[in-house]
């Protein structure tokens, strides 16, 4: 057993043991609710099963490693039990406040309100709170507030785990019935506040040149998020299977990273260059982001992806991405289960692995550059594996994505280019912005054509209900079996050929 193969056995452990204490809160898995720093019943049993399997059979690599693997799936059963255990001691609910509190990110605009989050009292607390807020007050982040309000913990919606999808962010309260007055500014990180007022600038710059829709979308694709489309238009983003675009995920990454190499090949750079073209744009697409923790996930993750393109080593690459997975949920392990965004770019990046070798070798064999063919297939590849979760999660198939995504990919980054030049010129002057904003504007105008023609179709998708567990491991367990009988056979060709 070589060693790469021993590391990627013990991150997996580590994977599956967080899997096994998100998904499976038994009381075998529960650390005791009123007990500080001590195991849960789970973890003692599979230490001391590890430990008994390391001390009898340490001579024997197999037993060695499996006593190791056992290890480490307690330690992540452990590592995701201490923070649901910071969860379920949470007891202010209902609880009157005063005091003051800094905005610590960007507030998000809805319909008739702003979401703000909030850290109360001194940072050594760390009590992060959701205020909804007037949508015209004139908050922004790093601002000091005085606030009154009532702590409720989030109540779950229909077939959505609220409270957990906030808790993932370390948010456990609302903070309902709040009076806010805005006392003070500036108190946020100085180079995080530059970007967001850097981003906050180039999007204004962005609705000042090119019409609505179109700016919307402009904006969604070069900053994520598709909370300014109309909502006719973003049904038709989702019915169409083209949300990916606007949102920020490791499978949008990388095909952007993808466009941006061969972009770069086009204007007469070496491959090499490109490549390091393509990591830079990826860096300037998280930080117009607004560096969230999503955004940087999906930069790590469509970052490795482009390095093992870039150096041959696609099909060997799983360590690089499983480590990194393995990195990010020792961080924050309940993103496995709660961050939809962490899932789609996980497996998004296990499916170009795991299906692009054999796309290279039965249907791209002679290429010399990233083309339409690979893309389309990457983004193949990427869907398959992403397919439960989105039907899982929103109860939606798109009958149309893959004809969608052959239209409009090809011109995403040259869009994306476009709205960024149209942006930066506007900095200087309006009227430098507008021949960028022209040539902008056809293919965002396309874009939204498309979008709308395609997701207006009454067949365009259809609802999946009962999309339960069961079915979602059918379909991963598949797909396992799909990919080793496709190896095991691509391996066994060149001996068969003798």
């Amino acid at each position: 057993m070589t060693k790469p193969k021993i590391f990627l056995i013990l991150s997996l452990s580590f994977i599956t043991g967080i899997f096994l204490a998100s998904v499976f809160q038994a009381d075998v898995f529960l650390i005791y609710p009123h007990t500080n720093n001590t195991f849960g019943v789970g973890v003692y049993v599979l230490s001391i099963i590890s430990v008994i399997i390391i001390t009898l059979g340490y001579k024997n690599k197999i037993a060695l490693v499996a006593g190791l693997a056992i290890l480490f799936s307690a330690i992540g059963i452990w590592r995701t039990q201490s923070d649901l255990q910071k969860i379920a001691e949470n007891n202010l609910d209902g609880q009157n406040i005063s005091g003051t509190a800094v905005i610590i990110r960007e507030p998000a605009q809805k319909d008739t309100s702003q979401s703000i989050i909030a850290q109360l009292g001194s940072p050594a607390s760390k009590l992060r709170i959701l205020i909804n807020a007037n949508q015209y007050a004139d908050i922004n982040y790093g601002d000091e507030l005085k606030i009154e309000c009532t702590l409720k913990i989030p109540e779950n919606q229909e077939d959505f785990n609220y409270r957990m999808y906030l808790a993932k962010d370390k948010i456990y309260y609302l903070c309902q019935n709040a009076k806010i007055e805005k006392t003070g500014n500036n108190s946020g990180n100085k180079f995080y506040s530059a970007i967001l007022n850097l981003k906050n600038k180039l999007a204004e710059k962005i609705n000042q040149v090119i019409p609505y829709p179109e700016s919307a979308l402009g904006n969604g694709l070069i900053f994520g998020g598709s909370g300014d489309l109309p909502k006719e238009l973003k049904n038709n983003f989702s019915r169409t299977g083209m949300t990916h675009i606007v949102a920020v995920s490791g499978y949008n990454v990388t095909i952007i990273a993808e466009y941006l190499i061969i972009v770069g090949i086009f204007i007469g750079l070496w491959r090499k260059q490109a490549f390091w073209f393509a990591i830079f744009g990826i860096i300037i697409f998280v930080l117009m982001c607004g560096f969230p923790s999503s955004a940087v996930r999906a930069g790590v993750m469509g970052s490795l992806l482009l390095w093992a393109m870039k150096n041959g080593r696609l099909a060997n690459s799983w360590n690089a991405i499983i480590f990194a997975a393995g990195v990010m949920l020792l961080i924050n392990p309940l993103v496995l289960r709660w961050d939809v965004g962490f899932q789609l770019s996980f497996l998004a990046a296990i499916g170009i692995i795991a299906l692009a070798p054999f796309w290279e070798k039965a249907f791209v064999k002679n290429h010399k550059a990233f083309g339409f063919s690979e893309i389309f297939l990457l983004s193949l590849s990427a869907q398959i594996f992403v397919l439960p979760v989105i039907l899982y999660n929103f109860g939606t198939l798109s009958l149309v994505s893959l004809v969608a995504n052959l239209l409009i990919l090809l011109i995403i980054p040259i869009s994306m280019l476009l709205v960024f030049f149209t942006a930066v010129a506007g900095l200087i002057s309006s009227l430098l912005a507008l021949p960028f904003a022209w040539l902008a504007y056809l293919p965002l105008k396309y874009e939204v054509w498309v979008v709308d023609t395609l997701g207006s179709m009454s067949w365009a998708s259809k609802s999946v209900e009962n999309f339960s567990w069961p079915w979602f491991f059918l379909w991963y367990l598949g797909l396992g079996l799909a990919v080793y009988f496709l190896r095991k056979k691509q391996n066994a060709k060149p001996e068969n050929n003798l």
